[in-house]
């Protein structure tokens, strides 16, 4: 299944989770899709290997000048502080709930889910995640499970890096159509 033609929107900043950035992101781009990575700055973002300082990466577009209209899917990668610090900014707030509002396919791993919550699109929804964001997604209205890829409707999720090949392979799945 081959994504050509289809842009996919990563969203991160400062804190992501570096394989959870690089590695769905090469799977993409592997399938023939055009990745794009958007941020709440513009510039380069800082990611991580857990919790060591890692390789850092080009922004292709601040969030504030984005639009999901523009994109087939999205994903979220994860990180302790990334999705903390995305929350707190109302731009990628509203580009997250975009994508949800219209149906379109998201990605989402590990601490990816804080974005979720915080957008207010997680009622009725079951998903997996890092164990201690449990109790956020359930007082969002969400079920979870401990699964290493739980598909719902549009969602996509797992929980940590350690489910990567299959996040990768679901993801590539679905954002195929």
């Amino acid at each position: 299944m081959g994504l050509d033609g289809k842009r996919i929107a990563f969203l991160a900043t400062d804190g992501v989770e570096e394989a959870e950035y690089v590695e769905p992101r090469d799977a993409v781009e592997k399938a023939g899709g055009t990745a794009e990575l958007i941020s709440i700055k513009s510039g380069e973002i800082q990611s991580m290997d857990h919790t060591e300082k890692s390789r850092t990466y080009a922004v292709d577009r601040e969030v504030a000048g984005a639009n999901a209209a523009d994109y087939d899917a999205l994903v979220l990668p994860g990180g302790v502080q990334n999705p903390d610090k995305l929350r707190m900014d109302e731009d990628a707030v509203a580009f997250v709930k975009a994508f949800a509002d219209a149906g379109k396919p998201i990605g989402v791993i590990c601490h990816g889910p804080w974005t979720l919550v915080e957008a207010g699109v997680l009622q009725g929804r079951t998903l997996t995640s890092y164990p201690s964001l449990r109790t956020d997604i359930v007082n969002a209205g969400a079920d979870w499970v401990d699964e290493e890829v739980h598909v719902d409707g549009n969602l996509i999720s797992s929980r940590n890096p350690g489910d990567i090949p299959a996040f990768n392979k679901t993801i590539v799945e679905r954002f195929a159509g």
